[in-house]
C-alpha cells in the first residue's frame, strides 16, 4: 500500500468512526430529549454533541429535529433515522456481545426494574448466585411500581406482574403468581366476616393500583369457571402491594394479593383467607426487553437465570380455566 492509499484508508476509517459517534450522540438526543443531558451522559462537551448533530444533518441533507430554546422535537425522518440508528448500534453491541461470550462470558451493565416485592423476596436474596455464575456483569436493579418512560430509565429490561404488554417490547413469561383473599381478624370482628361473594359489596377494599397498566384492580373469583368481579368500598389505594398488604393487616380492609408475599402473614393468623374454594385469578409474571437487545448476552444470561428461580417458587403457578386446577407454569 502507498503512501496515499495508507492516507485514504486513515480517512475513510475515521469517517467510519465518527459516522458511528453522531449515531450514537443523536441517539441519546432523542432518548433523553436534551442536548445537555445527553452530552453529561456521553461525557462530552454540549457544544461538541451540536456540532456533531449539525454536521450529521449536513451530510445527511435533511432535518432530523426541531430545536428551540425551549422544546426538542424529533421530525418524521429523524424518527425512521432513529429506528436505523438503534438497529445499528444493537448489531454492534451484540457483536461485541457474542464475542465476549465466546472468551469470558457476558460482561458489562445490566439495568433491570422489577416491582419491590419480586426483588426483595425473590431476587435480592439470591444475588450471589448470578454473581458466581456471571461474575463480569454488573448487576443495576432498580424496584419500581411506577411507570417510568422506558428509554429515560435506561433499562436493558424490566419485570412486570399485572399482565400489561406493550406491542413495542419482546414479552418473555417467568410464570402466573397465585392470589390469595385476605383480611385481618380486627377487621373481620369489626365487619363481620363475609360468607357469600355478594357481602363484599358491603366490605372495604385494600387496592393496589398499577403503576405499568394505570389501573385500580377489582376483586375477582373463578366461580363455575368463570371469571366474577366484585367491586367493594373502596378505602384506599396503593401503588405498592406491600404497602397494601401492611395496611390490610392494620385492619383497613379486605385484599388480593400474592400467596407468596402473605403466607407467613397467612401462617401465624395476622391475615385470614376468605373465600378459599373461590381463587382469584393468577396474575402474569413477564420479562419484557426491546427488539434491538434481545439477543444480548447480558440479557439471555439474566433471563435464563430470573426463570430458573421463578420456576423453584411453589406459589408462581397458572390456574387451568377449564376445571380450576392448579399446575405448574411451564417455563421457557
Amino acid at each position: 500500500m502507498n503512501r496515499e492509499q495508507n492516507v485514504t484508508s486513515v480517512r475513510e476509517r475515521r469517517k467510519g468512526a465518527d459516522r458511528l459517534q453522531a449515531m450514537q450522540v443523536f441517539v441519546k438526543v432523542v432518548e433523553l430529549n436534551s442536548f445537555s443531558r445527553a452530552s453529561e451522559a456521553l461525557g462530552i462537551p454540549r457544544a461538541t454533541a451540536t456540532t456533531i448533530i449539525q454536521n450529521l444533518e449536513s451530510h445527511l441533507n435533511v432535518s432530523l429535529m426541531h430545536r428551540t430554546t425551549r422544546s426538542l422535537n424529533v421530525t418524521s425522518e429523524g424518527a425512521h433515522y432513529y429506528q436505523l440508528c438503534t438497529r445499528i448500534l444493537a448489531d454492534i453491541r451484540e457483536s461485541e456481545d457474542a464475542m465476549a461470550k465466546l472468551s469470558n462470558g457476558p460482561a458489562g451493565p445490566l439495568f433491570v426494574d422489577m416491582p419491590p416485592f419480586v426483588g426483595r423476596l425473590l431476587v435480592a436474596p439470591r444475588i450471589a448466585e448470578f454473581r458466581e455464575r456471571c461474575p463480569q456483569i454488573e448487576l443495576n436493579i432498580r424496584l419500581s411500581d411506577s411507570a417510568f418512560p422506558f428509554f429515560a430509565t435506561n433499562v436493558d429490561c424490566f419485570i412486570c406482574a399485572d399482565g400489561t404488554q406493550n406491542a413495542d417490547f419482546i414479552t418473555h413469561p417467568l410464570g402466573d403468581l397465585r392470589m390469595t383473599t385476605a383480611a385481618s381478624p380486627a377487621y373481620l370482628r369489626a365487619h363481620s366476616v363475609p360468607e357469600i361473594l355478594e357481602d363484599l359489596r358491603d366490605h372495604h377494599a385494600v387496592t393496589y393500583y398499577s403503576g405499568w397498566s394505570g389501573s385500580a384492580s377489582l376483586h375477582n373469583y373463578c366461580v363455575n369457571n368463570k371469571r366474577v368481579e366484585f367491586r367493594l368500598k373502596r378505602s384506599i389505594l396503593f401503588s405498592d402491594v406491600e404497602a397494601s398488604v401492611h395496611c390490610a393487616v392494620g385492619g383497613a380492609g379486605i385484599i388480593q394479593a400474592p400467596k407468596l408475599l402473605i403466607k407467613a402473614l397467612l401462617d401465624d393468623g395476622r391475615l385470614i383467607e376468605l373465600f378459599p374454594q373461590w381463587k382469584p385469578a393468577s396474575v402474569p409474571l413477564a420479562m419484557q426487553y426491546t427488539a434491538d437487545r434481545h439477543l444480548a448476552s447480558r440479557v439471555r444470561a439474566f433471563a435464563d437465570w430470573i426463570s430458573e428461580i421463578f420456576r423453584e417458587q411453589e406459589h408462581i403457578r397458572r390456574v387451568d380455566a377449564t376445571d380450576g386446577a392448579v399446575a405448574e407454569h411451564p417455563l421457557f
